[in-house]
């Protein structure tokens, strides 16, 4: 809690928020959490810089998917475990199309793994980023909006929950590996079933 009412937390948090959008595997709530707790009043804003440094960030992920997928992407997914999702998130691009990245952004599916497709696939660009900015505003600023209306009612809560509520949310962010895992089911039948017998190849760059 010291930490988080640090002057160069906010730092942090932008900073952890960019990464996390493009390649680093923890997410930035938990961070976000605790400084909403400790400086209620400013809950609106640490929400509001986290989204913008995802928002970018995830561009960063873009430009990584778009130029340097098999040089940098590739690898990149593959030291954090989810090289092997890619199809699932290829299938997910193929139905949901734009809505995909607003569905990863305001969920614990791992955000980057969208934000390399996207690129990858050659999203156009203006879409993507609308889609970035309303999902992680929909999650970071909800947070925001609520601390800052029930900060202490809520640090009081979490003060005695806190093992319970930490458990909560590694559970959420497991599920949400597990769910991008899970989404393009098993060989070409689940392919099939998710229509991703026409979803488009990865361009080599």
């Amino acid at each position: 809690m010291d930490k988080a009412a640090h002057p160069y937390a906010v730092w942090w948090l932008a900073f952890f928020s960019f990464i996390e959008s493009s390649f680093f595997p923890i997410p930035p709530h938990p961070l976000l959490g605790l400084m909403c707790l400790a400086e209620p009043n400013k809950a609106i804003r640490f929400a509001i810089i986290a989204t913008v440094a995802s928002v970018f960030g995830g561009l960063f992920g873009y430009a990584i998917g778009y130029a340097l997928y098999e040089a940098v992407g590739v690898p990149l997914l593959t030291a954090i475990g989810l090289i092997d999702s890619v199809p699932a998130a290829q299938c997910t691009f193929n139905e949901y199309g734009v809505y995909a990245v607003t569905i990863a952004a305001a969920t614990p599916v791992p955000f980057k793994l969208l934000t390399i497709t996207a690129g990858a696939l050659q999203m156009d660009l203006v879409p993507f980023i609308l889609a970035s900015l309303a999902g992680r505003a929909l999650i970071f600023v909800t947070v925001g909006t609520l601390f800052q209306l029930f900060g202490a009612p809520i640090k009081r809560i979490i003060d005695q929950y806190l093992g319970t509520v930490t458990t909560v949310f590694m559970l959420l962010v497991l599920g949400g590996f597990f769910a991008i895992t899970q989404l393009g089911g098993d060989g070409n039948e689940a392919g099939e079933a998710n229509g991703c017998e026409t979803a488009p190849e990865m361009p080599v760059t």
